[in-house]
């Protein structure tokens, strides 16, 4: 009915939805325009008692949850549609162990504490680091209707505490207390699938195509309805931010077996780039996990180490943004450590094929300087580098004894290259983890320097396909293994099945003495080594050019990247970033740096909310410490991701 011109009263539509898709109810309430919210529901629960509905008005795609609020201001008037639906409905989650299953989820709460509900029904913590991400279309799909009988189809049979769907009373969801029964089979590792369906599975991925995958992440600021997610809708689970905090095998068993099998799948998919060493050495700690995984001896925590023994282990997983950690003060009291050693050098350049060439070189500060021999190194060096904001990337084959560091040098029209060669496994440590820091604005001082030189020498170690001394090699016959599983459909292609099994037999034998949660973290540890790990890619437009270019979006870094030769242009660290912002009505994201170094560019492959959340959740993720307790402070996280739209 019409809202006629000085009546004080009129009809308003109302649609109850029901759960496990009943037909909904309509009904017309006659109201005032200074009926409050709270008193409209009233009216509807009169009629119906569900005391997880709310108001979902249409038109402006918005929940009407604030109660005190009047029809008049919100602005709703005859002509609004409203919706009495449950808040918490059906959801079906892809994991990152590539498992689907079917949760009740708030969709009238943030995206933010969504994600904090679901993750503590599944026991994961810190799930400030995962989100939820839409997946990219299936072109085969899109002429296909969604048919309800087949949403059962391929879901994962677990059951989440306080049974089916993870509900309690009145459709809630369980509390957060809630317990497993039992072992909890998030915590165990899922075997290996047959090659011929990783084969399936597995699609050659571009720069561009990532571009268009990673623009699924929904907004956190959002609810799951307001972003048009509906009943039955599948989204992934996943770690979207690549700072792994306070990992605890004692009480993060899910956490790490979930993020162990989002790398595993990364690596299987080629979804992030590495050498055939590497992939070898990744094959052999799938098969070692594997083996223990299927063993009949169940997990026992008390067994692994105490945290404070991994701790070099964790020291890569535990990373925050540079230029915030309190060993800073060690520079004030402590003497910068150098090093200096004979190497050699390469400087690509056109035309010619100049082998590398030996110096005497010094390592001072975050300078690299070079010398024609050892005797002239107290005069004027040949050339000095300056690694702040440097790329570092390993030119390394342990196999071959190769033990090489690439250095993309910052300059002003975009980054130069220069490798160094060293002799050994030793030299090469200590050298690249000063490069690292140095990259970082660190020195040697800091405590973190032989923790990283320790890392890449235990990363060296499982590429080596050396057995180590005293150890026997691998017994072929006793040993049964589909070689193909543990590798990318690509690679397994490359070589013959028994070829295939004896070299990753061989780099087993570097770990075959690690515990299931020991193996489960050099891997996230390995995987956190490679040189792509961690960057999201976007098609954005820098401002003054005519040209599309990627841009990669790091935990400590944004990297502009030439879209025709997909090598980085140039690096802006978030250690000098003085602000950024949003232009909301143009869609520009501007971003002042150090040294009166400014920055502005649109997305076209996302919207720019997309990338102006990453940016301000690393920084709200480096303001965590161990000393806090794990109550996070969500209005602090809004104010950087959110925008003022």
């Amino acid at each position: 009915m019409e809202r006629a011109y000085g009546e004080t009263s009129w009809e308003l539509s109302v649609q109850v939805d029901q759960k496990d898709g009943d037909e909904s109810m309509k009904f017309k309430l006659r109201v005032k325009g200074d009926l409050h919210i709270g008193g409209l529901m009233l009216k509807l629960v009169e009629k119906i008692n569900w005391s997880d509905h709310a108001l979902w008005w249409e038109q402006r795609n918005c929940w009407l949850l604030k109660t005190h609020w009047t029809l008049d201001k919100y602005g709703i008037q005859a002509d609004a549609f409203l919706r009495y639906t449950p808040q918490h409905k059906p959801l079906l989650l892809l994991l990152p162990n590539m498992k689907t299953i079917k949760m009740t989820v708030s969709f009238s709460s943030v995206v933010f504490k969504a994600v904090a509900e679901i993750c503590r029904i599944l026991n994961i913590r810190r799930s400030e680091e995962l989100s939820l991400l839409k997946p990219p279309d299936d072109p085969s799909k899109k002429k296909k209707k969604k048919d309800k009988n087949s949403a059962g189809e391929g879901i994962w049979d677990i059951d989440l505490p306080g049974g089916p769907g993870a509900t309690g009373t009145n459709g809630m969801p369980v509390s957060a207390t809630s317990l497993w029964f039992g072992e909890n089979p998030l915590a165990d590792s899922q075997p290996n699938l047959p090659p011929a369906e990783l084969a399936k599975m597995y699609q050659p991925l571009s720069l561009l195509d990532k571009s268009v995958n990673n623009a699924g992440w929904l907004d956190s600021s959002r609810s799951l309805m307001e972003q048009d997610i509906q009943d039955d809708d599948k989204l992934l689970l996943r770690f979207k931010y690549n700072v792994f905090f306070d990992l605890n095998p004692k009480y993060d068993a899910v956490r790490i077996t979930q993020l162990y099998e989002q790398a595993r799948w990364s690596i299987l998919l080629e979804e992030i780039d590495c050498t055939e060493e590497e992939m070898l050495m990744f094959a052999s700690l799938q098969y070692h996990i594997c083996k223990l995984t299927m063993s009949s001896e169940p997990l026992d925590l008390s067994k692994e180490p105490e945290i404070d023994e991994v701790e070099a282990a964790l020291s890569n997983l535990e990373v925050t943004l540079e230029g915030r950690h309190t060993d800073r003060i060690l520079e004030d009291i402590t003497d910068i450590p150098e090093l200096a050693d004979s190497l050699r050098l390469f400087r690509p350049k056109r035309l010619t094929l100049r082998p590398y060439k030996e110096y005497w070189f010094v390592f001072k500060d975050t300078n690299i300087s070079y010398y024609k021999n050892k005797e002239t190194a107290s005069g004027e060096p040949l050339e000095q580098f300056h690694l702040r904001g440097c790329e570092v990337v390993p030119d390394v084959n342990v196999t071959d004894k190769k033990f090489g560091i690439k250095l993309l040098l910052p300059v002003a029209d975009g980054m130069n290259e220069v490798y160094i060669r060293c002799d050994n496994e030793t030299q090469y440590a200590k050298w690249k983890a000063a490069c690292i820091l140095a990259s970082k604005g660190k020195t040697m001082a800091y405590s973190s320097y032989k923790s990283e030189v320790r890392n890449i020498q235990s990363f060296l170690q499982m590429k080596s396909l050396a057995p180590p001394p005293g150890q026997a090699a691998p017994d072929l016959d006793t040993m049964e293994m589909n070689a193909e599983c543990f590798v990318s459909p690509r690679y397994a292609k490359k070589h013959k099945t028994k070829q295939l099994t004896a070299r990753i037999l061989e780099a087993h034998q570097n770990i075959a003495r690690l515990s299931l949660m020991e193996a489960k973290m050099r891997f996230i540890q390995a995987w956190q080594s490679l040189p792509e790990f961690g960057i999201n890619y976007y098609i954005v437009r820098f401002k003054g050019s005519k040209k599309d270019e990627i841009l990669g979006i790091s935990y400590n870094r944004l990297i502009r990247i030439d879209m025709s030769s997909c090598l980085p242009v140039t690096t802006w660290r978030f250690a000098n970033m003085k602000q950024w912002n949003v232009n909301w009505e143009i869609r520009q994201v501007t971003i002042e740096f150090d040294q009166n170094v400014t920055i502005a560019f649109c997305c076209l492959s996302c919207d720019c909310k997309v990338v102006h959340e990453f940016i301000g959740g690393y920084i709200f993720l480096s303001t965590r410490a161990k000393d806090q307790n794990e109550t996070l402070d969500e209005e602090l996280f809004h104010k950087l991701t959110g925008g003022q739209e």
